[in-house]
């Protein structure tokens, strides 16, 4: 449905909550190096537990690759610095979602190439950020629900009947 897009991910774990996810979702993961951790490390592992083969991972050296790799693409920047709530955005199929560092978020240059694609999360004054893996996922389930969960389950079970 989306493509996540992780440039320079520092922490193993939100990583492999964001396999998790995408996996969960159909998206499609784009790491961008460096990585702050090797990809056969035991907890990035263990947080995506054994949902690693049901998600399309690509790996590229710099942020421009991926750029240059869909050029017709629509990207959105998810930054403190956005000046647009996440919300108001109009998500559709196959739109690229972008993340930063856990530590430093995306490089100032990037977000100034595109100022009308930075979108924010309301948060609380003095605070600085939410956890990556929960952006993630907020992010691409508003997406989701603006496309009506298309190809999602959506009716649980409850004890083996439908309810």
């Amino acid at each position: 449905m989306f493509h996540v897009v992780l440039v320079e991910p520092e922490i193993p774990q939100n990583t492999g909550n964001i396999v998790r996810t995408c996996a969960a979702t159909g998206c499609t993961l784009h790491l961008v190096r460096p990585l702050g951790f090797d990809v056969s490390d035991k907890a990035l592992k263990r947080a995506g537990l054994d949902y690693w083969h049901f998600v399309d991972i690509r790996y590229y050296d710099c942020f421009e690759e991926v750029e240059k790799a869909y050029p017709a693409a629509r990207f959105y920047f998810f930054t403190t610095k956005g000046r647009k709530v996440y919300s108001d955005a109009a998500f559709e199929e196959g739109d690229f979602l972008v993340f930063g560092k856990e530590t430093k978020g995306l490089p100032e240059e990037l977000l100034l190439r595109h100022p009308d694609a930075c979108l924010r999360v309301p948060m609380l004054k003095n605070l600085r950020s939410l956890n990556l893996s929960n952006t993630v996922a907020l992010a691409v389930y508003e997406g989701l629900r603006q496309n009506g969960f298309r190809g999602m389950e959506t009716e649980g079970k409850l004890f083996g009947l439908s309810l």
